[in-house]
């Protein structure tokens, strides 16, 4: 049932559904062998239609790393903004096409909107041919380095001059969710972070970094992940941060993700209505 909670800087907020408890591990990842099906847009309810791929406002970019070029796709919305900003990180297989049509919904909403390629120390995406072989290969990748060009994406945007540099968020999927929250710890002028189904931090004090709120989406039937989230919202609590949560009944990990075999049309539509009120309040107000 919904829990409420207030701290001394800002109300705690937690609404927890259906939580299937199991003590499991929460590990930075997620299947690879899901088949492709339909690709819909969950948006406010899916339909068979995905966001269009061509856009003057689409565009691949590069911007300096510590240790690369990073690699993006960053999609802008119409208008001549400054607009307030989202990072998109990938799950494990990369930034596919289903991440840059994720991209390309945000953009819609009126988000400058940019799915870093965290694979760009290493090629990028197109150098690997298969999704197991980008697994593979983020596998490798150290945590500091993912958050090194995390870094180096927030600078990008923070400089573009159509970007509101005090409203750009982050947001990840899966192995990218993880990232997001891990972001979250790290970047303290980061004005908010969405987590779609990724684990912990390492170190759960790390929480105590986060500077603006947060929002996690989770499925009732991912419990390696899910089982994980009380601790999440107890530090959360115990430092005082606002962070909102929901967990789906039925649903799996990736449930989001309309291209794969664990797709929920009724928990992404849901979540994604949540995501785009979070994100009103956080980004836009």
């Amino acid at each position: 049932m919904p829990r409420m909670s207030r701290s001394r800087q800002s109300p705690l907020r937690m609404r927890f559904v259906a939580l299937v408890g199991a003590v499991a591990v929460a590990l930075l990842g997620c299947s690879a062998s899901e088949p492709p099906t339909t690709v819909p847009t969950p948006s406010p309810l899916p339909s068979p239609t995905p966001t269009p791929a061509a856009s003057p406002a689409a565009a691949s970019v590069g911007f300096p790393g510590l240790e690369a070029t990073i690699k993006a796709y960053e999609v802008r919305p119409a208008g001549g903004g400054p607009f307030p900003a989202m990072i998109v990180i990938h799950e494990n297989r990369g930034l596919t096409e289903h991440i840059k049509d994720v991209t390309r919904r945000f953009a819609a909403q009126g988000y400058v909107t940019l799915g870093v390629d965290l694979l760009s120390r290493v090629g990028g995406r197109e150098s690997f041919a298969t999704d197991d072989e980008a697994v593979a290969a983020i596998n490798k990748l150290s945590r500091e380095g993912v958050v090194q060009d995390l870094q180096s994406a927030f600078d990008y945007l923070k400089s573009r001059p159509y970007v509101k540099a005090d409203r750009i968020g982050v947001i990840g999927y899966c192995w990218g969710g993880g990232n997001s929250l891990l972001m979250a710890t790290r970047v303290r002028e980061l004005r908010t972070a969405v987590v779609y189904y990724g684990p912990n931090p390492p170190n759960i004090d790390d929480v105590a970094n986060i500077a603006g709120p947060m929002l996690g989406l989770y499925g009732a039937e991912d419990t390696r992940i899910t089982v994980n989230v009380p601790q999440l919202a107890a530090a959360m609590e115990k430092y005082n941060k606002t962070f909102e949560y929901k967990v789906y009944p039925g649903a799996a990990h990736a449930f989001f993700n309309d291209t794969g075999a664990r797709y929920h049309a009724e928990a992404a539509a849901d979540a994604w209505q949540v995501t785009l009120a979070f994100l009103e309040k956080s980004l836009k107000s």
